[in-house]
């Protein structure tokens, strides 16, 4: 059996794994000073994707609160609510409030994570119980993550 035709730039058609566009496309949107158009995002992704895959990874990001969007004429201008991390975390909790045992799923999760990645949870949540500190610049939840 023959392989099947050869694609003359078969880069562009490798398969992005779970998340990838929509991380370059906040990634993009993330570095606009201040709302952009879906054509602008396009152009500064290089026009590696369609004008209308910008649309749905943007309106995939909006269904997931991770950009605002506002009515522009008879468009949408688009603004980054979140950064590579939080979309990161959305998907995390997504995962999580899908199972019925979220005690095992946090405990698998748990006893996978390397000693400094435990260790890191373990300040975090001591962190997050702690009463603010609005003076505290290392705090990587700041006022809004609790």
């Amino acid at each position: 059996m023959s392989p099947g035709p050869v694609r003359p730039d078969s880069r562009r058609l490798r398969r992005r794994g779970q998340g990838e566009l929509e991380a370059q496309v906040l990634a993009v949107l993330h570095s606009a000073n201040g709302p952009a158009t879906a054509g602008w995002v396009q152009k500064h992704l290089d026009g590696e994707l369609a004008y209308t895959t910008v649309i749905t990874i943007l309106s995939r990001l909006y269904a997931k609160n991770a950009v605002t969007r506002s009515r522009e004429g008879r468009s949408y201008t688009w603004t980054s609510a979140s950064d590579e991390a939080g979309l990161a975390a959305l998907r995390m909790r997504r995962v999580l409030d899908g199972e019925r045992d979220r005690d095992a799923v946090l405990a698998h999760f748990i006893s996978a994570l390397s000693p400094g990645d435990e260790e890191r949870l373990r300040a975090l949540l001591v962190r997050a119980a702690a009463p603010d500190d609005p003076d505290d610049p290392d705090d990587p939840l700041g006022t809004e993550g609790r």
